[in-house]
């Protein structure tokens, strides 16, 4: 899926009839391609603290 391009300036009337609304969708849109790419990244949480001592007193 490619990112939702904005819709263009002449593609809203602006009146705030339109059901859906250009920008409805194209948030929608983003929603779902935001996801997909957190989904496609891998897990980059590390445990920095495997294999320490832990500090005595």
């Amino acid at each position: 899926m490619e990112k939702p391009e904005k819709p263009g300036l002449s593609e809203c009337c602006g009146g705030g009839s339109c059901c859906p609304c250009v920008w409805d969708v194209y948030f929608a849109e983003l929603e779902k391609w935001q996801i997909e790419q957190k989904n496609k990244q891998p897990d980059t949480e590390v445990n920095h603290d495997v294999g320490k001592t832990p500090n005595e007193p």
